[in-house]
């Protein structure tokens, strides 16, 4: 059990929300959508991985506050014009998007697990929900636009600093009887510096096998 519930703070679950949805819009221009196309693709990535995580892993019988409230919605509006508007100053930005990223893919981690441990479910689910709260909008978004998922190919850590974020909330929270904000900040610390890490080291994952090699398997 948790001693205390972490409740992420409205103004970073917002501003994240915001940034991811950008993230999405942009990627979105980028395949030569109209509106609409920017729209669905910045709501996926947004709000995603919290209506995975609600709707599929967590369903509590009420409708989740990603729909409840209505600045989620409002958010990826904004991030849907500020997309069309400023699309092509993106690599201005690219920075401070990079910074809330890392910081909001622990805060969700972070919130997803604890979410899942309140819940009742075992430890490997709650980790494993953390990870697709942080990472799951972004695997929506692959798939709404054909594409194969980013997630499952070779490249720079991303899912693994979630599941580093997410195991750490449960040792601070389960193991060590830390207060569930302690853990929280303890995991977005730890997800944010191994992400940045990644960034400057371009510290990547490797293919088990490579494409086009023989099976040798009888």
């Amino acid at each position: 059990m948790i001693a205390t519930q972490f409740h992420l703070p409205a103004w970073f679950d917002l501003g994240a929300t915001f940034a991811f949805g950008l993230t999405g819009a942009l990627a979105a221009i980028k395949r030569g959508y109209d509106i609409v196309g920017v729209f669905f693709l910045a709501l996926a990535s947004g709000i995603g991985g919290g209506l995975i995580r609600d709707g599929v892993f967590i369903p509590g019988g009420q409708a989740t506050p990603l729909l409840t409230d209505p600045r989620y919605i409002e958010l990826i509006v904004a991030a849907t014009v500020a997309g069309a508007l400023f699309g092509a100053r993106a690599k201005k930005f690219h920075r401070l998007i990079a910074v809330v990223d890392a910081l909001g893919l622990g805060a969700y981690a972070a919130f997803g697990t604890e979410k899942a441990l309140t819940a009742g479910l075992a430890l490997p689910a709650a980790v494993l929900v953390g990870v697709i709260n942080a990472a799951g909008g972004g695997l929506l978004r692959d798939i709404l636009t054909r594409e194969e998922p980013l997630v499952f190919k070779p490249g720079q850590f991303y899912v693994l600093t979630a599941v580093a974020g997410a195991v750490v909330f449960v040792f601070c929270a389960v193991t060590l009887g830390q207060s569930g904000t302690v853990a929280a900040i303890a995991a977005v610390a730890v997800t944010f510096v191994f992400r940045a890490l990644t960034i400057t080291f371009n510290w990547r994952t490797a293919p088990i096998q490579s494409p086009g090699e023989e099976d040798v398997t009888p």
